[in-house]
């Protein structure tokens, strides 16, 4: 797969009619009448990737476009055929538009050449949500009961001392309708629906891999100026008994996973990940930074807002002060913002990853301002083809790591990887030097930026 550029999206209305027609009653017009072949545009200065989605969209086409192939789109017409509106669109640049039999016709842009085009433009996937449930964080004094009373809801999940809660309706319709009153309720101070976290990726067995097993020694922490990654993921199995060491006492907030050893979990690869990046960071092998693992999947193979929001919690209460969060939805929780806002606030450093889709659209809780969101280098200076990112503020690093799990290694890719190496820097930085947060976070900035293409 073949992605996109680092440029915010221009706002647009988009609408779909009939044969993927679109209207935009904003600034930027663009009309595709598909069935006709006629385009009309009133285009004014928008970036050449927002404008291509719109187009694969409209158009129903597969777009590919060469990594630089950049332009700033000014255009102004009604009623030309499509070929004649793609010159104009794309002024200095090439195209060649491929019809395909039974499938969507394939549209190459570029600058040199027709094979230099290998990125694909993808249309980000909607956020998806738990149809019959809503989060909630109620005012004090609040009865939480005689409020989901109210509404015909019942009250499944509960976090009383921040007054946040889970509430279960009969169905979508019914919980639609409560979101609405509810926003106007005065003893509500946040509402929202509960999204759905993407499955993270799995890790691929290895018939040989080089190095060996990592070799880390802990440096018992002291009594104050610990450092503790709180690894919000799926449940972490047993590294052996020299790794175990650095693992603290696993909790989960989804139920817990099945006692199946066999498969390696996502979470047992972070946290192996994470110790490779604080051994790279320590001298003499050995390192005082420990991993609190929160387990915010149950043994299922999806999350919610309100389990990464408990777990955050879980982990701050236990004395986390560093924030792993290898997961993500496009969905954003109001309700989930905020307990990473509260995290914030007390001082606590949160990486969270970009996303495995190669859209640039913000992926959460990656996305909540103060998070630093990481996204994935496929070699140095190269982001990797999967990798999202929606900002030239993000931090670019490895996406693929060599875990071991028993006797055997195994490979697992993804901006979660590029994540917990994150952390595992700063963590082994800070537990091996003691250097401020910011000192590092701006080491790292420099260590590690986005690289200047897409």
């Amino acid at each position: 797969m073949n992605h996109l550029r680092n440029l915010l999206l221009a706002l647009v209305c988009l609408w779909l009619a009939s044969g993927f027609n679109a209207q935009a009653a904003n600034t930027n017009l663009l009309v595709w009448h598909k069935a006709a072949d006629r385009v009309d545009a009133d285009v004014r200065g928008e970036a050449l990737w927002p404008l291509l989605e719109q187009i694969a969209v409209a158009a129903d086409w597969k777009i590919f476009v060469e990594p630089g192939a950049e332009r700033n789109v000014s255009a102004k017409f009604k009623d030309l055929p499509s070929g004649d509106a793609l010159k104009r669109l794309l002024g200095d640049l090439n195209f060649a538009l491929v019809p395909q039999t039974n499938a969507p016709s394939l549209l190459y842009v570029f600058r040199t050449t027709m094979k230099a085009a290998t990125r694909q433009v993808v249309i980000a996937k909607p956020a998806r949500r738990i149809a019959n449930e809503l989060l909630l964080k109620v005012k004090p004094g609040t009865d939480i009961e005689a409020l989901a009373k109210l509404f015909g809801a019942k009250v499944v999940g509960r976090l009383d001392k921040l007054g946040l809660y889970r509430l279960q309706f009969a169905d979508a319709a019914a919980t639609d309708a409560a979101l609405g009153q509810l926003q106007n309720n005065t003893d509500v101070a946040e509402v929202d629906y509960n999204y759905s976290f993407d499955p993270p990726p799995s890790a691929v067995p290895l018939a040989s891999a080089p190095g060996g097993q990592l070799s880390l020694t802990l440096n018992p922490p002291g009594d104050s100026g610990k450092v503790i990654v709180g690894l919000i993921d799926m449940n972490v199995q047993s590294l052996g008994p020299q790794l175990d060491k650095f693992i603290l006492p696993q909790q989960s907030v989804a139920g817990d996973a099945p006692a199946n050893n066999a498969d390696i979990t996502h979470g047992t690869a972070m946290a192996y990940t994470i110790l490779e990046a604080i051994a790279k960071q320590s001298s003499g092998g050995g390192s005082s930074a420990q991993i609190l693992p929160v387990d915010v999947y149950g043994g299922n193979q999806t999350t919610t807002s309100w389990f990464v929001a408990l777990g955050i919690q879980a982990a701050v209460d236990s004395g986390a002060n560093v924030l792993n969060l290898s997961l993500g939805s496009s969905g954003d929780s109001s309700v989930l913002d905020g307990i990473v806002k509260l995290a914030l606030a007390n001082n606590i450093v949160i990486f969270g990853a970009a996303g495995n889709t190669p859209v640039n659209t913000p992926t959460y809780p990656g996305a909540i301002p103060g998070v630093y969101a990481i996204t994935a280098l496929s070699q140095p200076g190269q982001l990797a083809p999967y990798a999202n990112y929606w900002s030239g503020d993000s931090m670019a690093l490895p996406g693929t790591s060599i875990v071991y799990y028993g006797n055997q290694a195994y490979g697992v890719q993804g901006t979660s990887t590029a994540t917990a190496y994150a952390s595992g820097v700063f963590a082994g930085t800070k537990a091996a030097t003691g250097t401020s947060s910011p000192h590092i976070i701006g080491a790292m900035w420099l260590k590690y930026p986005m690289p200047a293409m897409r």
